[in-house]
């Protein structure tokens, strides 16, 4: 049994096939994480610009693989990305990586993509991604996590290492206001991936006359 299934409902990542002995269950369990880090990694390296801020689609990246591979297996692709980063692998956004990316006041953030990959994947477990109106309540849920630890660490990061002025007008001008609308777009933008996924799930199965997914 996968790991989501064994905390409530099936996500995405339980329709690959699971082969029946544990330690190769296990192996699927690590292919699918590492493939999560990579959809991260790639989705990182996309930006765009809504004004004069460069947004890009990593937090797109966390919350589908959350949604799609649930709490654990989300979580566990999300701790990877962050420790692959900071032993120097090109998977942020930017283009520091290393150990000294703690001391960048945005690695806040990539430490909040863990729980909220988890957030995401646990709704997802629970049956909110299987239509827009409740994905796009979860997915914004889980995008505004990062925040919540990003938005202190970048502060402190700001006043005690780099020894600038911080006032809290500065941080959520820098941190929070230019990322709630593309913030808001990217998680109806998963809003329509992920229960378009299982819509075309539910049609091959009817296609095929299987049991519908639970």
């Amino acid at each position: 049994m996968s790991l989501s299934a064994a905390s409530g409902r099936l996500v995405l990542a339980d329709l690959v096939a699971r082969p029946s002995t544990r330690a190769r269950a296990l192996a699927v369990d690590a292919t699918l994480v590492l493939a999560g880090v990579a959809v991260v990694a790639l989705l990182a390296k996309v930006s765009f610009f809504i004004g004069p801020i460069p947004i890009t689609g990593q937090t797109l990246g966390v919350i589908a693989v959350g949604a799609a591979l649930g709490s654990r297996r989300g979580a566990a692709a999300l701790t990877t990305y962050l420790l692959a980063g900071l032993a120097g692998l090109p998977v942020f956004a930017g283009a520091v990586a290393g150990p000294a990316y703690v001391l960048v006041p945005s690695f806040g953030f990539v430490l909040g993509f863990i729980p909220a990959a988890f957030v995401a994947g646990w709704f997802a477990e629970r049956a909110w991604d299987r239509k827009p109106v409740l994905a796009f309540l979860n997915f914004v849920a889980a995008s505004v996590i990062p925040f919540l630890v990003g938005v202190p660490y970048m502060a402190l990061i700001l006043s005690a290492v780099l020894g600038q002025p911080v006032t809290a007008a500065g941080v959520l001008e820098a941190g929070v206001w230019p990322f709630i609308v593309p913030g808001l777009l990217k998680a109806a933008a998963a809003a329509l991936i992920i229960p378009g996924a299982w819509l075309l799930v539910r049609s091959a199965d009817k296609t095929t006359g299987r049991a519908p997914r639970r």
